[in-house]
């Protein structure tokens, strides 16, 4: 067992931990900096500290990396890297450099005295998905035992909230594949439910090409032919916001032509009586009606699964087009309920999944960034949950506090009487990530500190008081979970630049500085030996999951509890963790979106990604080669809706909503529908598409609807 240190003097051999090495001096194997693909490769640095990319045999990329992927390295010696503390003595003045003593002692001064004025909860923490398994558990720990607030979330509640959702009240368990990403490959058809997995994870279409290659069915449902429904063998061109009618249609077609799996039904699943009668009011022509998916498409969807059920197996697969929506919990259950009708989930080469999106989107949902839950995917208002996590801890469960609101919610919250007047945000973008951007500014700007850890200067830093420049994915030693659920090493390759430290240090410093009684340590290892054992017994349990495990076996899948267990590659064979061990169908019906469009704001306006940026484009922004291949955002019209509203290809567009707008150039293409438009949410400013869209949250997971929203267009320029 490492040694706990506690207090400003971090010894250096912990601060700056030696580089790990393998296949010769200076060649590290590691993961990339991006998607939750987490594409195996190797980094090469150079006598002079010049840092090389190459590609890495693994099953989830079999050698293959994106353009991101490629360029990985090159914001670690960028120009725009963030080295000194920077503090804000006023917010009319500019940043001035500071030490890092400076610095942590302003932030931990501002920590107590906004709780002496105005209570525990006027601290708020905010996390992202993108941060180490270590870190992730570090800032839950330290929100609930060094400030002892409720106030804590995670951008990942921008991204897998829906899914996880839905997976919890049908499995029992969220995990977003729940079998290893090249059983894909092995079965007969495939639908995606709004994801483009050619431009957001482009390795993972190796898996899709070898089913169509072996004469499969590959079917995807998006208003956009994408790259991906481009090598599809059927595109279900869906209106936005009506995936849930359309999952209803293909579950009522199931039964009634006869492809339902009755003795699966009845063995296996309980519930299916009640979503039956909902799904029999969805006849096929009436889903036509509401989604412009035509009867004839709906029926080759669920002939085309159903052959693959009885054949070499089925997929059915939700990503961020059907989830992120006022009733995305509800899309996603429709899906599984006609998973479960088919027969699919714990079946070889079958099943249902969700396609996590951030890097560590899986693991920092499941170890206390998320506002209701404790480490292993524990329940924060479980008793034994809290007794259990509190003994690791060495406090009082009754100390511990309890759920606080969603992301969304809590920014709403920022400034106003009764809510938090101090934030501390890590590894996430809110300014630009966020829905109805301008509102999320003001609620920023109204509070008294807002502390801002980064490796850039992102539009959230630059409204900070103080911000932190941290290390990025290859200066620092620690553990990733991929959407496979398989668990995986990132390692140290180089040093970080002088005066950059990891935020386990800075977790561990202002904890020592608040006179927190509970330990922390800036050593990754030994953060995740505590984390095993407070996730001991969990949902997600990695008790039985050690570093030297992970960089011998190449990664363990959860749950694995103990050091004699093979790990969880494929779940459901025996069972459902749920009381009974069946999965539930959950009876939903659809509704249309929060915001529908009308003679002011008459067309639909839906948001993604493009290939060459990432997320927020905080990162993906500053690498030059991705900088000049996407340098701006561009509006996907169709040449119809342009002709109709006097623009033409290249044009500057301005998309208005009701709560704000946003500009790009104009993309005629024929591949969208008529009556939606695409922008993509990569760059802030007047460019930033998330001060178009919609807050609307779901009432299950609080996702807010990115994916659908009323618009109108105003030619601005010509190109």
């Amino acid at each position: 067992m490492r040694p706990i240190y506690r207090g400003r003097n971090v010894p250096e051999a912990v601060r700056k931990p030696p580089v790990h090495t393998v296949a010769g001096m200076g060649t590290t194997a590691t993961h990339c900096a991006y998607c939750a693909l987490q594409c195996a490769m190797t980094l090469t640095a150079d006598a002079g500290g010049r840092v090389t990319v190459g590609p890495r045999d693994f099953p989830t990329n079999r050698g293959g990396l994106c353009q991101k992927g490629w360029t990985a390295a090159d914001l670690l010696g960028s120009p725009e890297r963030l080295t000194t503390p920077l503090l804000r003595d006023d917010r009319s003045r500019p940043f001035r450099e500071a030490s890092w003593d400076e610095a942590l002692d302003v932030v931990a001064d501002a920590i107590s005295a906004t709780q002496a004025a105005h209570g525990r909860d006027a601290v708020a923490v905010l996390g992202g998905g993108g941060l180490t398994n270590e870190k992730a558990y570090q800032l839950g720990k330290f929100a609930r035992v060094a400030l002892r607030t409720k106030n804590i979330d995670y951008n990942g509640r921008y991204c897998m909230s829906s899914a996880a959702a839905a997976s919890n009240r049908a499995f029992g368990i969220d995990r977003g594949l729940p079998f290893p990403l090249p059983d894909l490959a092995e079965t007969g058809a495939v639908l995606i439910a709004g994801g483009n997995v050619a431009e957001t994870m482009p390795p993972f279409m190796q898996h899709l090409t070898a089913v169509l290659d072996r004469g499969g069915a590959l079917i995807v449902a998006d208003p956009r032919r994408t790259a991906t429904a481009d090598r599809a063998t059927l595109h279900l061109p869906v209106l936005p916001g009506t995936d849930l009618a359309l999952a209803l249609g293909l579950l009522h077609l199931a039964v009634a032509d006869g492809h339902a799996d009755r003795a699966y039904i009845h063995d296996r699943t309980t519930g299916f009586d009640d979503a039956w009668r909902t799904a029999a009011q969805w006849w096929p022509e009436r889903v036509e009606r509401v989604t412009g998916v035509s009867v004839a498409a709906q029926r080759a969807t669920v002939a085309q699964l159903a052959a693959g059920a009885r054949g070499r197996g089925a997929v059915i697969l939700t990503a961020r087009g059907a989830e992120q929506q006022s009733k995305g919990t509800d899309t996603v259950s429709a899906l599984i309920n006609l998973a479960l009708a088919l027969g699919l989930p714990g079946r070889p080469h079958s099943g249902f999944g969700c396609i996590t999106g951030q890097g560590n989107g899986q693991g920092g949902r499941e170890h206390g960034q998320k506002a209701d839950q404790l480490p292993g995917y524990r329940k924060i208002d479980d008793p034994a949950a809290r007794a259990h996590v509190a003994g690791v801890w060495g406090v009082d469960p009754g100390e511990l506090p309890g759920a606080g609101p969603s992301a969304y919610e809590l920014l709403e919250s920022l400034g106003t009487d009764g809510g938090p007047r101090a934030l501390l945000v890590h590894g996430t973008n809110l300014a630009v990530s966020s829905p109805r951007g301008h509102r999320v500014a003001e609620r920023l700007a109204a509070l008294d500190t807002l502390v801002v850890c980064d490796v850039v200067m992102s539009e959230t830093a630059a409204l900070a008081d103080v911000v932190l420049p941290v290390t990025q994915f290859a200066e620092e030693d620690g553990t990733m979970t991929n959407l496979e659920g398989r668990v995986i090493r990132r390692r140290r390759a180089v040093a970080p630049p002088p005066g950059v430290r990891t935020e386990l240090e800075v977790l561990t410093e202002l904890a020592a500085r608040l006179d927190c009684v509970a330990a922390f340590t800036a050593d990754p290892e030994t953060v995740f030996d505590e984390l095993r054992r407070a996730s001991a017994g969990g949902v997600a349990d990695y008790a039985g999951i050690s570093w030297d495990r992970v960089d011998a076996e190449g990664g363990v899948f959860w749950p694995c509890p103990s050091a004699d267990h093979p790990g969880s590659p494929r779940l459901f064979a025996d069972g459902f963790p749920t009381a009974d061990g069946r999965a539930r169908f959950v009876a939903v019906e659809h509704r249309p979106p929060a915001e529908d469009v009308d003679a002011e704001h008459p067309v639909y306006l839906t948001t993604g990604r493009v290939l060459q940026q990432y997320q927020s484009g905080a990162q993906t922004r500053r690498v030059p080669a991705l900088a000049a291949a996407a340098p701006e955002p561009q509006v996907e019209i169709h040449p119809d809706l342009a002709g109709r509203n006097g623009l033409a290809d290249g044009d500057q567009v301005r998309v208005v909503s009701r709560r704000g707008d946003a500009v790009g150039r104009v993309r005629l293409t024929t591949t969208i529908r008529p009556d939606t438009v695409f922008m993509p949410f990569h760059w802030g400013g007047d460019q930033a598409v998330n001060r178009v869209t919609n807050p609307a949250l779901d009432p299950i997971s609080r996702m807010p609807e990115f994916k659908v929203c009323a618009v109108r267009l105003e030619r601005v320029g010509t190109s």
